[in-house]
């Protein structure tokens, strides 16, 4: 598998985190493969052939061929029908809310199309667009002239939410809503019902993502030799609550996860980024 991550236009760099390709050749033994939530939402263009989900057991559904994949808290698999190409724009979690109309909190869980959200012409033209690119300095480029055609002046963010996403983000999710708020009850219940409709999810639920996200990327890069080293620098009360929740969102143990050939495609997202 090929996988590749660019970064976006300054302009840009406060919504978008990164956008990524994956290709791979087509393969007779297919591997289901598992996707685990990041905190982060996505437009995607597939441009090879078929991606199947897995909705539960043998049940599938094919996804579309452009679409905005919202919040996940739980994971899924998903398996190629053929060769992979794709190319994608990764969001931080409020940066897509300044570009569609539609409440987030309406994304999570599931695949969109994308003329659901900007119209079925402009979807068309835009995926015609991405489709005969020839490379993806130019699927970088269309899209994010895309983007800045539609990012109005006056567009901003609410303050309380931005604040808070932050705060999570650079103390990786380890800080409570709580002590954001100062244990402003009022505050919360506004911040909660702002989350919902802006990001999509509790901001309690995108604190435990992004911490499970650190502990993750430090399993996968092994930087700590003990399953209570990577608790402890991830800032989870012991072991057990680490496992409990990296269990919640993989669906798996930490040592399963890096035994299982299914698990290939997301050790290769969350490894590096």
């Amino acid at each position: 598998m090929n996988y590749q991550t660019f970064q976006p236009h300054p302009d840009l760099e406060s919504f978008v985190k990164c956008y990524w390709t994956l290709e791979a050749p087509a393969q007779k033994d297919v591997q289901r493969q598992l996707i685990v939530p990041d905190g982060c939402i996505e437009i995607i263009f597939i441009l090879g052939d078929d991606i199947k989900r897995y909705t539960s057991g043998d049940k599938f559904i094919i996804q579309p061929r452009e679409m905005v994949l919202g919040q996940i808290t739980e994971p899924f698999y998903i398996e190629p029908t053929g060769y992979v190409n794709s190319f994608a724009v990764r969001f931080y979690p409020y940066g897509i809310a300044n570009f569609i109309p539609t409440p987030i909190k309406k994304l999570a869980n599931k695949e969109t199309p994308l003329e659901l959200l900007f119209g079925k012409e402009t979807s068309i033209q835009l995926g015609q667009k991405i489709i005969r690119a020839t490379d993806t300095k130019k699927r970088v480029k269309i899209i994010e002239n895309f983007f800045l055609d539609r990012l109005n002046d006056t567009a901003t963010i609410d303050n309380i939410v931005k604040t808070t996403i932050d705060t999570i983000f650079s103390t990786r999710g380890s800080t409570s809503i709580n002590t954001i708020l100062r244990n402003d009850l009022s505050k919360r219940r506004q911040l909660e019902r702002k989350f919902i409709r802006q990001i999509g999810i509790s901001p309690k639920q995108l604190g435990k993502v992004i911490r499970l996200q650190t502990a993750l990327k430090m399993l996968l890069n092994q930087k700590s030799e003990t399953l209570t080293g990577i608790a402890y620098e991830s800032e989870y009360y012991d072991q057990a609550h680490f496992i409990k929740d990296f269990k919640e969102f993989t669906g798996t143990t930490p040592k399963e996860f890096l035994e299982d050939d299914k698990m290939a495609l997301s050790s290769l997202f969350y490894k590096e980024n």
